[in-house]
C-alpha cells in the first residue's frame, strides 16, 4: 500500500494556491464558513464558481 494513500474522492484536488488576503476579506471568510457550516476550502471553490458566469463565452 502507497504511504499516501487516503480517502478515496470523485473530486481530487491536487493543485494548491497561495494568496494573502486583507483582514476584512479573512473575516468575511471565516463568517461566511461559520454560516454555511464548511471548510475555507468549500467557500472558495463556491466562489470560484460564482465567477463563471463573468466569462466570456
Amino acid at each position: 500500500m502507497s504511504p499516501r494513500t487516503g480517502r478515496p474522492t470523485n473530486n481530487p484536488r491536487p493543485n494548491k494556491v497561495s494568496i494573502r488576503i486583507s483582514d476584512t476579506d479573512k473575516n468575511l471568510l471565516e463568517k461566511y464558513c461559520e454560516q454555511e457550516k464548511v471548510n475555507k476550502t468549500e467557500a472558495i471553490s463556491r466562489g470560484i464558481k460564482k465567477l463563471e458566469s463573468d466569462l466570456k463565452k
